[in-house]
């Protein structure tokens, strides 16, 4: 049995009027994965998002979810995923469980099915206590809980998460990311654009940057980090000789003044590692603190788009 991608797609291309969004946008996404899209403001997530979840038909190109291609196969596309925009769907009229119960009829759960798939949600999510409540009662991380979990009713195979943590406090926001471990532990795909670059960095398997409707990198955020200069491995050295030894043997380096430690620069990978420390072993070096400094995903975003911390990601 073949596997295909979560989500597949080729040459995807969108057009507003003159204004070109998309350009030609390549994807592919396994499935039980994270995969977060990063790009600022206009530079064609939110309409890629649409495009994937058949909100919006693109103008060239083809993609497919879960196996179903996008422009032919729009309701099965639909019916195996789940989409939490950066604007709460909750209906603050309601209670918690009446909003779950109310997406479980808009899935055609029967009323014990329903009941039952609502009540597993509410604990699953922490809101059991709350499951009368309005959810006008709710705060920022009950609702955006609640969400989620109304997202989860139809069993979502593929879920596009748009700025899930937006205006949480960080205990919230943790508290988010541990439930999106967990539904990808269980084997749901998650496509997440984020206005956090921490939140791709902890989250995401694989990561790529949208500039002007084109992918301009992609890969593990360990892999775009060390693709921008600046990296360095921080030794701390056991005696003064030693530091004369290791400048001598590496060349010209950074060195902390009164104190027996050097600035080495690196990418940080194991294989340049493994070279440093045996070159430092062969001149009987010894190292007493070794630790690696590698850009950020600002310095990345800063450094693949040009576009200024402020303005960098948004899910626009």
């Amino acid at each position: 049995m073949t596997t295909h991608s979560a989500i597949a797609a080729t040459g995807l291309r969108k057009s507003f009027g003159d204004h070109v969004v998309l350009d030609g946008l390549d994807l592919n996404v396994p499935p039980g994965t994270v995969f977060s899209l990063l790009g600022a403001n206009g530079a064609g997530k939110t309409t890629t998002v649409k495009i994937l979840s058949t909100l919006v038909k693109a103008d060239g190109g083809s993609a497919r979810v879960d196996g179903h291609d996008i422009a032919a196969e729009p309701d099965a596309v639909r019916a195996a995923i789940g989409v939490t925009g950066q604007f709460s769907a909750v209906d603050n009229l309601l209670t918690g469980e009446e909003n779950l119960r109310l997406m479980a009829d808009l899935n055609h759960l029967g009323r014990a099915e329903g009941r039952r798939r609502a009540a597993d949600l509410l604990d699953q999510f922490d809101l059991a206590d709350a499951a009368g409540k309005s959810a006008s009662t709710y705060s920022g991380g009950m609702r955006r809980r609640l969400d989620l979990a109304m997202t989860l009713v139809g069993s979502p195979r593929v879920i596009f998460l748009d700025e899930p943590t937006a205006g949480l406090d960080p205990r919230s926001r943790r508290g988010m990311w541990q439930i999106v471990r967990d539904l990808v532990a269980g084997g749901v795909t998650i496509f997440l654009t984020t206005q956090y670059l921490e939140e791709a960095d902890e989250l995401a398997d694989r990561i790529a940057v949208l500039d002007h409707g084109r992918l301009v990198a992609e890969g593990t955020a360990a892999e775009l980090k060390r693709r921008i200069p600046g990296g360095h491995v921080l030794l701390r050295l056991a005696d003064a000789p030693g530091v004369e030894a290791a400048v001598g043997d590496l060349g010209q380096l950074s060195r902390d003044n009164g104190s027996f430690a050097l600035r080495v620069p690196s990418d940080g990978s194991v294989r340049a590692l493994k070279d440093l420390l045996d070159r430092l072993e062969d001149r009987a070096v010894e190292v007493s603190e070794l630790s690696v400094h590698t850009p950020d995903l600002d310095d990345v975003f800063l450094a693949l788009t040009g576009n200024s911390t402020n303005e960098k990601v948004s899910a626009r």
